[in-house]
């Protein structure tokens, strides 16, 4: 332990400029991409009460039209915030010490995880948006429950979706969203983290402060560029052939609504496992279920799309299927349904 510490190199400016940069690129890049817009989107939710309309509104009857495009609208409304995932999921792992990343979330337990829910909260992107960070992280091997947490909360409890779903939908909504939420994100990341294998956090964090002078040894730019690719290769080319499937299946995954799917039990399960699999950019749940809703579909099963769209997609689940086992995003994904389901019932009953 005393050699480990004593080999450590004295950490100054040489040290600090790297997660400086970090900050700086993400506050950035988040100013830019998320926060100013949502800013002044917040005021137009506020006057109209309205996001604009449904991203599935389009009437395509042939898969392949279906699928380019609602490729076309859904890469037109996230490629910047994918942008700058991809570049802070890489920055990451170049510019913050790993045992930084350790010491916040290298444990498996309460306390990491909901760290790694808090430090989501700034970001507020959609699950394929996040999902490369969140490899990032667990590359780093930060625990599997604060890598979830970050990667679901994210979405699920994105201040700015919350506002607008009070504005456009009702407080109500937006309360049971947030409540369910925090159910979901510490829930799910806590019981995934009891599936994965063991993981021994400690000895990793002392060798990641023996590894500090050998990582410091190499040229910044070559190691980013090459994490960057690395992460590239990993995530986008699935997330692409995700989206272009599935909007592709639309035609089928969303039928049309009638007065049948007002508040019927039988529709809670469909549509949660629908929600569940499917993709949307940050927020767009909300003028798919606003225009649901118009067309007859009752408060249980618009609250159970509501719980389960913007949580997890069948792209954001494959673009870690490198990073998580296969069993934590089975559960994560078997649980998201559950609790659309819950939520969809308990809808029901109190909205």
């Amino acid at each position: 332990m005393s050699n480990l510490t004593s080999a450590s190199p004295a950490r100054g400016w040489s040290f600090w400029w790297k997660p400086a940069l970090f900050l700086l690129v993400a506050c950035v890049g988040l100013y830019y991409v998320k926060w100013s817009p949502y800013y002044f989107k917040a005021f137009v939710a506020a006057d109209s009460h309205s996001l604009g309309n449904s991203i599935l509104n389009d009437q395509q009857g042939s898969p392949w039209a279906a699928a380019l495009a609602y490729a076309q609208v859904y890469f037109l409304a996230i490629w910047k915030a994918a942008v700058l995932a991809v570049i802070l999921g890489s920055l990451l792992q170049v510019l913050i010490p790993r045992d930084w990343l350790l010491r916040l979330f290298g444990r498996a337990g309460l306390g990491s995880t909901v760290r790694g829910g808090l430090f989501a909260l700034p970001g507020m992107m959609c699950s394929c948006c996040a999902a490369p960070v969140a490899a990032g992280m667990r590359r780093q091997q930060v625990s599997v429950g604060a890598a979830l947490a970050f990667w679901m909360a994210n979405p699920v409890l994105n201040p700015a979706t919350l506002v607008f779903m009070g504005f456009v939908l009702g407080w109500d909504f937006a309360a049971l969203r947030l409540v369910a939420g925090i159910v979901l994100v510490i829930g799910v990341a806590l019981i995934a983290q009891r599936i994965a294998r063991p993981e021994q956090v400690p000895e990793m964090a002392l060798e990641a402060v023996a590894e500090v002078s050998h990582i410091d040894s190499q040229p910044f730019l070559s190691r980013w560029l090459r994490t960057l690719w690395q992460l590239f290769r990993g995530t986008i080319p699935v997330y692409i052939l995700a989206v272009l499937l599935l909007g592709a299946a639309r035609v089928w995954l969303f039928p049309h609504v009638d007065g049948a799917m007002a508040d019927s039990l039988l529709w809670l399960v469909p549509l949660a496992i629908v929600g569940t699999l499917f993709v949307i950019p940050t927020a767009a749940e909300i003028p798919i279920v606003q225009t649901m809703m118009a067309l007859g579909l009752g408060t249980g099963p618009a609250m159970a799309l509501l719980m389960t769209l913007p949580s997890v997609s069948l792209p954001s689940l494959l673009m870690l299927r490198k990073d998580f086992d296969t069993r934590v995003l089975v559960t994560v994904a078997g649980l998201t349904m559950l609790m659309g389901v819950v939520c969809g019932g308990v809808a029901m009953l109190i909205l």
